[in-house]
């Protein structure tokens, strides 16, 4: 009967001293006088499944010749291996070719450097540490809309194409059907958009927050979740050119409110992940990030902390008082460093950190102006070893605030008027967060470097595959 690995495994009691067939990719091959062991890998489980061949298989000598990364087809029975390190093993009968791998295969049954592994993306899948990482990512993204479903959000496909920079930063990406060798202009030398296929310029949206925002106002709770895209020239381990979000939208909700559902969310996931991927959560622990199983146990027990920024910069201050040094000076109405959140979540508060009401000179212009006139109604969620996880705010819902805010940002109110017309057509309290997914990868494997949490990374001067 044709099993996957994982059944093999599950169902051990079923399947033992049974023929089976497997279907699997070969890591390894030792071929010995009077028999041969292949370790082969599905893909349905970390754990690998090891094949004995004898001198009596049929195609034993294709056994002896096969390559790390060939296919293969194989019939046999499954055998107990209580004393060994793996529980069981399969005795071959037959073994069959199901595609060939040739000399050159780059994936060598050795330790790689997760650089190598980069240039090979479309085999390193084929890793023990790629295997884990995007099996955690597949459960995880279930994990996330299970959630959200669970509290009655509505699931929102925002576009990828849009006419507006909701963030205000002009770090975008161009969409274009103009022939580049010839630009249409206008007299003045500027592009000539209506020659374009929207008769206006486009790009690849930053955020899905504010078409969410308008569902919001029709469903109560909406989430968005799906590709981001944002033409940053940063090459740093938390940053790429494509990644995804999540995006839960809340009307009659508060920045408290706000801050609730980031809580339960962020616990609902860790709780997923070590319950449904202890095995993926014993390997990163043991050779990616020691200590990890400790870190996410106690995330669950722990009362994430509520902060002002002003009180931050207080706490970081009073600790550079007291001998802690910090390369980038604590400064009220400035951003913190990645070293001051490091102290604040693994150091002073050693827990989960809730920074609210920021400056609102370095957030955007959506944000809740707070009545001290000079913050808004923002908060970014810092958690142990990660540093920022995700930030939100609750929305400005006044129509004259907003559109003052806008000017004063230079931001062009034409082009989103539908999105001030929230806040005259029926507009309410509502707030929402963004985390970003690959941050919370992140997080939650140890896997300390984006572009290994990402299947095809894309980063300045890279688009390889």
């Amino acid at each position: 009967m044709k099993v996957t690995n994982k059944e093999l495994k599950s169902k051990f009691n079923k399947y033992v001293q049974q023929e089976v067939e497997v279907s699997a990719w070969v890591r390894n091959n030792r071929d010995q006088k009077e028999f041969g062991f292949l370790v082969v890998n599905d893909g349905t489980t970390l754990d690998c499944l090891q094949i004995v061949y004898f001198n009596t298989t049929t195609n034993v000598e294709l056994a002896r010749s096969l390559r790390a990364g060939a296919c293969i087809k194989v019939i046999g029975t499954l055998v107990a291996t209580p004393q060994m390190a793996q529980s069981y093993e399969i005795h071959a009968t037959l073994i069959e070719l199901l595609g060939d791998s040739s000399e050159d295969y780059p994936i060598q049954p050795k330790r790689h450097t997760r650089e190598f592994l980069r240039e090979q993306a479309y085999l390193r899948p084929r890793t023990n540490l790629f295997n884990a990482v995007f099996r955690v990512r597949s459960k995880i993204a279930y994990a996330i809309h299970q959630f959200f479903q669970n509290k009655n959000f509505i699931y929102v496909h925002t576009p990828i194409l849009t006419a507006n920079d909701s963030e205000g930063a002009g770090q975008t990406f161009s969409v274009t059907t103009l022939d580049l060798n010839n630009v249409a202009k206008n007299p003045d030398g500027s592009v000539n958009y209506s020659k374009d296929f929207f008769g206006q310029s486009a790009s690849l949206a930053v955020t899905g927050q504010l078409e969410g925002e308008s569902f919001a106002l029709s469903f109560r709770n909406i989430y968005t979740f799906g590709p981001t895209f944002r033409a940053e020239n940063s090459n740093t381990l938390t940053h790429a050119s494509e990644f995804w979000m999540i995006e839960p939208e809340m009307a009659f909700t508060d920045l408290t409110g706000n801050m609730d559902v980031m809580e339960a969310m962020v616990k609902y996931l860790v709780k997923y992940m070590l319950k449904n991927l202890a095995d993926e959560v014993t390997f990163f622990d043991k050779f990616v990030s020691p200590g990890l199983q400790v870190k996410l146990t106690k995330v669950l027990k722990a009362k994430f902390v509520r902060v002002t920024h002003h009180e931050v910069i207080s706490i970081l201050k009073e600790a550079q008082s007291k001998g802690v040094t910090f390369e980038n000076e604590p400064r009220y109405g400035a951003d913190i460093a990645r070293e001051h959140e490091k102290y604040l979540t693994d150091v002073y508060f050693q827990s989960p950190v809730f920074v609210t009401n920021w400056p609102k000179d370095i957030k955007a212009f959506y944000m809740k102006l707070n009545p001290d006139q000079t913050t808004v109604a923002a908060v970014d969620l810092l958690v142990p070893g990660s540093g920022e996880l995700c930030g939100g705010s609750q929305r400005e819902d006044n129509y004259e605030k907003l559109a003052q805010r806008m000017q004063q940002m230079n931001i062009p109110l034409q082009s989103l008027q539908w999105y001030l017309n929230l806040r005259k057509y029926g507009g309410c309290v509502h707030s929402g967060f963004g985390m970003g997914f690959e941050r919370l990868l992140i997080y939650l494997t140890g896997v300390e470097n984006i572009r290994d949490v990402l299947p095809f990374p894309r980063t300045p001067k890279s688009i390889d595959f």
